[in-house]
């Protein structure tokens, strides 16, 4: 097959699919004005398979996601097509799961300020007194690989830990409430869900209004599940305590007053940006897509329907 390798992935899953004697090209600086020959295409989470990228595509039979999310895909556009999506669901679950944990630290140990503190020669050790996370509620909306790997260290660090999924396989460890409880009750509350069209925006100035005042809120899902606005307001208001954002809608954002506010601490959508995980997500897809062309059954096939 001829693939497109459209956003940049580890090197190694390119030349898993040249050894496997696929023609493979690497865009480099925006997508080539000819698509017609292309049969495969790899993305992350920069090029939006739209579909008019899709149309474009005549020959088009498949397209794999080197990630875990696919709401930058036009699934009904693929769907009427026949083009099978491929995705990686689990090949950055930890290494986002360690980003969320990473962000809760950075936040309730104000690790961020005081680093710039210090740096600029000041010595403030009472200024940055923090809190523990031993003995809080951490509620997790969405219970799915990376919220499961998000308990685990959650759990080991002594948190209660709460959750909200409808589909999720059961787990002891872990108290399965509605959405409106795990609002009321979590003293931190961390998103690992799908952006969905009810999911979108879900994360807004009444949600907020529910929690706890002075919890903290996280987020290494999707940008579009947080409106930004009412995040801004709630910090301001002191009803939110802090945030660790790591996405954004758009991307990058314009965060305005949001970037001056000393409780919160932002990223540039790193939860997946670990050398184990980009390794992992690319050579899975290449074996996934060289699977497709081989007609094998594959692994990481998403329902288009």
């Amino acid at each position: 097959m001829r693939i497109l390798v459209a956003d940049p992935i580890h090197a190694e899953g390119v030349e898993r699919l040249r050894q496997r004697g696929h023609i493979v090209d690497v865009a480099k600086g925006g997508l080539p004005a000819d698509l017609s020959g292309v049969e495969g295409i790899v993305v992350r989470s920069a090029t939006r398979v739209t579909r008019d990228l899709i149309a474009a595509a005549p020959a088009l039979k498949v397209i794999g996601r080197a990630g875990a999310g696919v709401d930058t895909i036009d699934l009904k556009a693929a769907a009427e097509r026949g083009i099978v999506v491929l995705n990686v669901p689990g090949g950055n679950s930890i290494s986002a799961a360690e980003h969320t944990l990473g962000l809760l630290l950075a936040l309730v140990r104000r690790i961020v300020p005081a680093d710039a503190s210090l740096r600029a020669g000041r010595w403030q050790r009472s200024h940055f007194e923090g809190t523990e996370i031993h003995g809080k509620t951490l509620g997790l909306f969405g219970y799915g690989r990376v919220g499961r790997e998000v308990a685990t260290r959650a759990l080991a660090f002594g948190m209660q830990v709460i959750a909200t999924d409808p589909v999720a396989a059961p787990d002891p460890r872990v108290e399965r409430v509605p959405f409106e409880t795990l609002l009321e009750r979590a003293d931190v509350l961390s998103l690992h869900t799908a952006l969905t069209p009810e999911t979108r925006g879900i994360i807004d100035a009444d949600a907020i209004a529910r929690m706890k005042r002075g919890a903290l809120l996280l987020n290494v899902a999707r940008g579009g599940l947080v409106r930004l606005d009412a995040v801004l307001a709630a910090l301001e208001s002191g009803q939110l305590g802090g945030a660790g954002l790591d996405v954004f809608d758009p991307e990058p954002p314009q965060l305005g007053r949001l970037a001056q506010l000393e409780q919160v601490v932002l990223t540039p959508h790193l939860g997946a940006s670990t050398v184990e995980a980009q390794w992992r997500c690319a050579v899975e897809i290449a074996e996934d897509i060289d699977r497709f062309a081989r007609g094998e059954a594959t692994v990481g096939k998403v329902d288009v329907a």
